[in-house]
């Protein structure tokens, strides 16, 4: 014990804590996904493969070698949307940008009044809103608009005498600019067949991009916000708006936080 203290750097107490860090990222990044199952069927195979070599079991263990050497790929294949959102997070992409901070409020403000009123009428509507990740690849289905985000013109849009409330409604950078997008829906086998397409669609969409997607229920019109694939359900004005800040506000936090230090 003496001997590695003695050997110790402050390199490798570096080295120690970016590892721990890098595995902690991970573990909130397929908190809650099935990226967990997945992995303990990983942990499973390998508990087998060390079985195999103790009771000498030959072609088991020759068979879960030749798996195990390819181990990387494999890990590349099941999990490749979680790495894709990992590496999408690296590039920031602010929703606020260039918005002062009362006209941030005003926004997300005009959002929950619209989510209520819609809801109140049982009209069905798909809102994404860009976060950290580009939504380009959403944005080549729909129709461009440019218009502030108001409570008036999100209802209109999604009125069924629109030609474009079928599909999703995209606000970036604070503003309203794609109606009628189409969204890829989730291939999650443990989805409630309770929900519908709109919740279908607004998780397919958040297990590969980092997006906050709010969906109003045609059917009863209650509203749910959907992040990372994971759903919260059966939200009020004062809980969307609590839910929507702190999605959303993270600047805002970090900036009152400079000023006070």
């Amino acid at each position: 014990m003496p001997d590695i203290l003695a050997n110790f750097r402050l390199l490798d107490l570096l080295d120690i804590g970016i590892v721990a860090f890098i595995i902690y990222r991970i573990i909130l990044l397929i908190k809650g996904t099935r990226a967990v199952q997945m992995l303990l069927g990983l942990a499973v195979i390998l508990l087998v493969y060390v079985a195999s070599r103790v009771g000498e079991l030959h072609t088991l263990n020759w068979i879960l070698s030749n798996f195990l050497s390819s181990i990387i790929l494999v890990i590349v294949v099941i999990f490749q949307s979680d790495i894709r959102r990992a590496l999408m997070h690296v590039g920031r992409n602010p929703f606020f940008a260039g918005l002062s901070f009362s006209e941030e409020s005003a926004v997300l403000d005009e959002l929950v009044q619209a989510c209520v009123a819609l809801g109140q009428k049982k009209i069905g509507a798909l809102l994404v809103i860009e976060r950290e990740t580009g939504l380009k690849d959403v944005l080549e289905t729909g129709t461009a608009i440019d218009a502030r985000v108001t409570s008036e013109i999100i209802q209109a849009i999604f009125l069924t005498s629109s030609p474009i409330h079928d599909g999703a409604l995209v606000v970036q950078q604070g503003r309203l600019t794609q109606a009628g997008c189409f969204l890829p829906l989730s291939q999650n086998l443990d989805i409630s067949k309770y929900l519908g397409t709109r919740h279908r669609a607004a998780i397919g969409l958040t297990e590969l991009l980092d997006a906050v997607v709010i969906v109003v229920s045609e059917e009863t019109g209650k509203i749910s916000v959907v992040v990372n694939g994971g759903i919260t359900r059966d939200l009020d004005a004062t809980d969307l708006r609590k839910v929507l800040g702190r999605l959303l506000e993270p600047r805002r936090k970090k900036t009152k936080q400079k000023r006070k230090g």
